[in-house]
């Protein structure tokens, strides 16, 4: 088997249920398979920054749940780099999608870009490259 047919989407479901932080802020796992992942959270008022929208890093955790699920369908895959650009600012109540998508893989990296909805809107795009273990 290569590289490109491997799909550990089905072990990752379960080792989610572990990742403590992703479900602290109420990140719900809705689809993950090979290359792919999209995960969902209500934003909180808590989860708000002094200027009453919601705090990057909340934004930024959201995307990079669905990365790291999307990235290591294909194996044990470690975050190299990650750029975010913020779009559109959301509030408290909102519904924010993020979907992880695969655009390159080698054997020893992969490109991902990854996009947080609210809605139809983009809120925000982020480009991201793991090493591949």
């Amino acid at each position: 088997m290569n590289y490109h047919e491997i799909d550990r989407s089905q072990e990752l479901r379960e080792r989610y249920k572990d990742d403590l932080f992703p479900w602290k802020l109420g990140i719900e796992l809705e689809d993950v398979r090979a290359g792919y992942a999209r995960v969902s959270m209500v934003v909180a008022p808590d989860m708000h920054n002094f200027n009453s929208v919601t705090h990057g890093g909340a934004l930024f955790t959201l995307a990079d749940t669905a990365f790291g699920l999307a990235s290591n369908t294909r194996g044990t895959a470690l975050a190299m780099h990650i750029s975010i650009n913020y779009i559109k600012g959301t509030v408290s109540g909102d519904r924010l999608t993020a979907i992880a998508e695969e655009e390159h893989l080698t054997r020893s990296t992969g490109i991902y870009s990854m996009t947080v909805y609210r809605g139809e809107d983009t809120v925000a795009l982020l480009r991201g490259t793991v090493f591949r273990k």
